[in-house]
């Protein structure tokens, strides 16, 4: 039985022949059946092979197990590998039955257009995502690049973007890349829902300097465990806030009742002192933060979700809580070699039997911070937190990890 030929996958851009290798444009000579869609047979010449226009991926693998004896090449966009052809025959034929030769695919031309990196930008394809979902993930994103199609056109992304206030991204339209016709169009978000672009375009998104991520609507919230882009956060800090899983387990160690006095200490945009102040509906929580802008975050983030019994405080603890209330519950989130210290000043003030929680993300804080409320409530308990969410990158799911911290608890003596 004879052993089947390697097919040739090559990536061809709108310039056809001419943007190829030489190496490329020799395999599509020496081919004996060229397969692809009607535009990509038409930009490349070999009278001599036979030509199967195909542009079912099932189709596809019935030809080329029709012909395994044959030299087949077939055309793909770009590059064949990324969302392309080469992805599905490879998984559904082994990848030991192909040759891929990759060309420029058009999200790496469009993101070369408007001068950005891509390698950590969220991309995705219209054709098999929804909108809805695609809006969300983008809500966070600091670029974003995607697939448009025909029934969701860059009009609709940015209408479905405006809808939801994400109206915080610079805008560009690049259509039919690589063609003589190429167009790239900077446009706000605005501007884009109001025009009409060709068929053949990647949108790119790329965030505003600084613009602070907007939260998503609150039907429904948690009790605790908000997702993280439920509050507002300041850029460029953003990263600071307390992950939900780690303020969930915080905050199941703070033991906090109705009528609980709790003390937020470095509370950032105060996700820790909003849930607490949830729980705690007929006490009061004070969140305590020296940075201006974080400060005035924690006050538009108790608004969103309407807590009154919540205290923003500006300054340096601990001399800026001097008279607040002692607390029954405190947590302390921060970095630096002050930790240790606000810690031992938070367990003077706590009442017999109150719970302090600190979350540090250094080993020195955490030996330090352990073995100081070893000392002063005669134990306490550590744990380390290790996170990977999951992320859809394209057609794959890939694990994203986030940096280990941990969490060291202790009851005050009664």
């Amino acid at each position: 039985m004879p052993v089947a030929q390697k097919v040739h996958i090559v990536g061809i851009g709108d310039d056809g022949l001419d943007g190829l290798t030489a190496a490329s444009r020799q395999l599509i000579t020496d081919a004996e059946v060229l397969l692809g869609s009607e535009a990509l047979l038409a930009t490349v010449e070999n009278a001599s092979a036979e030509r199967i226009e195909v542009s079912d991926f099932e189709r596809l693998v019935q030809v080329i197990a029709d012909h395994p004896d044959r030299r087949m090449l077939i055309l793909a966009n770009g590059d064949p590998l990324f969302y392309g052809t080469a992805r599905y025959l490879c998984d559904r034929l082994g990848k030991d039955r192909f040759e891929v030769v990759p060309h420029v695919s058009s999200m790496q031309l469009a993101f070369a257009r408007v001068k950005e990196s891509w390698d950590e930008a969220y991309l995705t394809n219209l054709a098999n995502q929804q909108l809805e979902r695609v809006v969300e993930r983008t809500r966070t994103a600091e670029k974003v690049g995607l697939f448009t199609t025909e029934e969701v056109p860059p009009r609709k992304v940015a209408e479905a973007l405006l809808e939801r206030q994400i109206d915080y991204f610079q805008a560009f339209i690049c259509e039919n890349l690589g063609s003589p016709d190429e167009r790239v169009t900077h446009a706000e978000l605005a501007d884009v829902a109001q025009q009409d672009f060709s068929a053949l375009n990647v949108m790119v998104l790329v965030r505003n300097p600084n613009a602070p991520d907007r939260p998503s609507a609150m039907i429904g919230r948690r009790l605790f465990g908000n997702p993280d882009d439920a509050f507002l956060q300041s850029k460029p800090k953003r990263g600071l806030l307390t992950p939900s899983e780690v303020r969930v387990m915080a905050i199941a160690e703070m033991d906090i009742g109705p009528a609980s006095i709790v003390w937020d200490v470095g509370a950032g945009s105060g996700s820790v002192a909003i849930e607490a102040a949830q729980l705690a509906t007929s006490g009061a929580v004070f969140a305590i933060e020296m940075d201006q802008d974080d400060y005035q975050l924690i006050a538009a983030n108790a608004d969103r979700f309407a807590v009154t019994n919540l205290t923003p405080i500006l300054g340096q603890a601990p001399e800026v809580w001097t008279d607040l209330p002692d607390p029954d519950a405190v947590f302390v989130g921060g970095t630096g070699r002050v930790v240790s210290s606000i810690v031992e000043a938070a367990v003077e003030r706590l009442r017999p039997g109150g719970r302090v929680v600190a979350n540090v993300s250094s080993l020195e804080n955490v030996t330090s911070v352990f073995e100081l409320l070893r000392n002063l409530c005669g134990d306490a308990n550590v744990c380390m937190v290790n996170l990977s969410r999951g992320v859809q990158q394209l057609e794959r799911l890939r694990f994203e990890a986030m940096n280990p911290s941990f969490l060291i608890s202790a009851v005050k003596a009664t």
